[in-house]
């Protein structure tokens, strides 16, 4: 029986047992106060930065486990036989008895269906009655409760072959409600309680048993499901811990799954935590394949990256770069592979949402790693990515001319560069190049008398090269075509229309007085004699070849005939059928839905015939009247501007009028269109 002991120290337990004495009972309070660590303690009161070296105040259910198998062991009466044999069994009593372990599952589904909910519920609501002012001895007692119960052997830390929410993806409806309840219960006390799972499952890894961590692991799932923030609170004491402990994989691995999960459920929190735990341990040989595993997933699995946008800077960015493209680094080929697939996505990642602002803090980084000896995929990577800065940001042309004396390889590099993609430039990119070259010319004058090296003297002929290309641009022959033509096609309308048929116009004249008007009289006429010759052949054989295709294609088409009558027949007799159907059935379904239907049903269609009466007689007919109002006063206006009478020619004048100023709308908006299109073609 486990009553309170009467010493006065509250939270103290001790067991009371039929036929001992006061000294026997003293002792066994003794003996239960040491398991329970003198009492509870909530957990604002403990140091979580001290948790590794020193050991967590037992939870009510591991306390009652233990209490429970002692008393069962002193409860369980001699047999005969050992009564006997009194010396062999005061021998045997020296040895530690087996203590008795839980059921071993196949799988975790199997460990999962065994687990009794209703059980769990009483065990959480005996802990609450016990302790109701200490929730964090609540969601202890369901971790132990469940890491007990789960009892299926880990086949790796990491659980890399499951899917992301595995195991607590397992666990059932009520489970899951249950733990759900708890955990939004104890709210103040997540952040200790996930510390606490942590650092119980590293404990566990120190005892070398095999222990499996499932529970744990369910409820740090749990916990991180619907508040991913708190893996990121401790960042850097994790980071510490997990350097203290880099000569244990599994521990490192452990440590990182569990701050992991909160990536799965929030792009920016799971990004925070490769950056600042996996990211520095990228070049471990044991821990680098899970992290660019879990990168992979976690970048798979958030297929909208705006939410990871602002988390990564230049700081972290390029080691990634260099990770993913300097050869001979502390990756293998694999990973270095796997890196730079999902380097494109880490790129999107780091320039964020406006890199129009924010890709000048990029260039003086990618200017330093360019240099002539650096790797051929290195090197395009690179120029790229400078070119792309310059295009989009236009600060990164002044950060380029004040690095420029001081990285004159590297400032060659990416003049060569220009060069060679001079076509694929943008405009404003071209034209921005120009004051930037320029200045990069009196700089290099300046440098001259100081200096003459071999790479002053490369940026000076790129430069030179380049200041040619921009002044001897290839003519816009495209342009001036399409230029004339719409001229063209303007004046000879112009000049139709003001002197009334094209007979009488200038142009008319013009080609008359130039023979361009008999050449092309000429070119008409045999256009037209070669169409009448056309016309007499088809005279001629259409009839033979109108009676070959009905002898060849007539029977065939008189099969199809018939099929698409038969078909037709079809579906006449179907669709009759269904139209019969439908007649006797809609007044046996008007009759189920009147009878089924509540009267609110009907009331709202009442309201609703009453809303529309309401909107013909205040908004449609006034409407109505309105418009036949401007019509008319239309009418009114037109007949006053054509002198009283509506005439053919009136209308005529009005109708050219319209299209001058349709057509000058139409310049105007299309000029407008293709300054935007410039535009938009000179950001991106």
């Amino acid at each position: 029986m486990i009553m309170a002991s009467n010493n006065g120290s509250i939270g103290k337990w001790e067991v009371v047992k039929k036929g001992k004495k006061n000294s026997n009972t003293a002792a066994g309070g003794k003996q239960a106060d040491k398991k329970f660590g003198g009492g509870r303690k909530a957990l604002t009161e403990s140091n979580l930065h001290s948790l590794p070296p020193l050991k967590m105040s037992e939870t009510l259910f591991e306390g009652f486990e233990k209490m429970g198998k002692k008393q069962n062991k002193e409860q369980v009466p001699p047999s005969a036989e050992s009564q006997q044999k009194k010396p062999s069994v005061n021998k045997q009593s020296k040895k530690p008895s087996p203590v008795p372990t839980s059921t071993q599952y196949k799988n975790l589904e199997e460990a999962f269906k065994a687990l009794d909910v209703g059980e769990l519920k009483h065990q959480l609501e005996r802990s609450q009655t016990l302790f109701p002012e200490n929730p964090s001895v609540w969601v202890k007692d369901l971790a132990g409760y469940l890491n007990l119960k789960l009892t299926v052997l880990e086949s790796e830390p990491t659980l890399s072959s499951y899917a992301h929410d595995y195991p607590y993806s397992l666990a059932g409806k009520e489970l899951r409600s249950v733990i759900k309840a708890l955990i939004g219960r104890c709210s103040d006390t997540l952040q200790e309680f996930f510390n606490h799972c942590v650092y119980t499952m590293l404990r566990e890894l120190d005892k070398h048993t095999g222990e499996p961590l499932h529970g744990y692991r369910v409820c740090i799932q749990a916990i991180l499901q619907d508040k991913p923030r708190i893996a990121t609170q401790n960042l850097a004491e994790y980071l510490e811990l997990l350097r203290s402990v880099q000569n244990r994989p599994v521990k490192c691995l452990t440590i990182m799954w569990a701050l992991g999960q909160a990536g799965f459920y929030d792009l920016s929190q799971g990004l925070r935590v490769w950056l600042g735990i996996m990211l520095p341990v990228l070049g471990m040989k044991a821990l680098s394949s899970y992290a660019i595993a879990y990168l992979e997933r976690l970048l798979l699995l958030h297929a909208n990256l705006t939410k990871g946008f602002g988390i990564m800077g230049p700081k972290e960015f390029f080691p990634l770069l260099d990770f993913a493209f300097m050869p001979k680094n502390a990756l293998s080929s694999s990973l270095q592979e796997q890196l730079r697939r999902l380097y494109p996505r880490l790129k999107a990642l780091a320039f964020g949402a406006k890199p129009e602002s924010t890709l000048h803090t990029y260039l003086p980084s990618f200017l330093s790693r360019a240099t002539p000896n650096c790797p051929n995929d290195m090197k395009r990577e690179l120029l790229g990515s400078m070119t792309e800065c310059l295009c989009v940001d236009v600060q990164s042309l002044g950060v380029w001319r004040q690095l420029y004396t001081k990285h004159l390889p590297q400032s060659s590099l990416l003049l060569n560069h220009l060069l060679k993609t001079w076509n694929s430039l943008p405009p404003k990119l071209r034209s921005d190049l120009q004051e930037t070259v320029q200045s990069f010319r009196v700089t290099n004058e300046e440098m001259r008398d100081a200096t003459d090296s071999q790479d002053l003297l490369e940026c000076n002929t790129l430069c030179h090269k380049l200041q040619l290309k921009m002044r001897g641009r290839r003519f816009p022959w495209y342009r001036l075509l399409m230029a004339l033509l719409v001229f063209a096609a303007g004046f000879i309308a112009h000049d139709v229309r003001s002197h009334g048929s094209f007979a009488e116009s200038t142009t008319a004249s013009y080609l008359h007085s130039s023979g361009a008007m008999a050449v092309s009289q000429q070119a008409w006429s045999k256009v037209t004699l070669y169409t009448q010759e056309g016309v007499s052949w088809l005279e001629t054989n259409a009839p033979y070849y109108y009676s070959e295709c009905v002898r060849v294609l007539g029977p065939l088409l008189e099969k199809a005939l018939e099929k698409t009558k038969d078909a037709a027949v079809t579906i006449s007799e179907n669709t009759s059928k269904l139209i019969l159907w439908v007649r006797e059935n809609t007044p046996l379904l008007i009759e189920w839905v009147s009878a089924n239907t509540p009267d609110s049903v009907f009331q709202v269609l009442e309201y609703l015939k009453e809303l529309l009466l309401f909107l013909h007689q205040n908004y449609v007919l006034p409407a109505l009247a309105y418009t036949a109002y401007l019509l008319q006063q239309a009418w009114s206006s037109l007949q006053d501007s054509c002198n009283g009478e509506v005439s053919i020619s009136c209308l005529q004048s009005h109708a050219i009028s319209f299209t001058n100023s349709t057509w000058h709308v139409l310049q105007d908006a299309t000029s407008a269109l293709k300054t935007w299109a410039q535009e938009l073609l000179t950001r991106a």
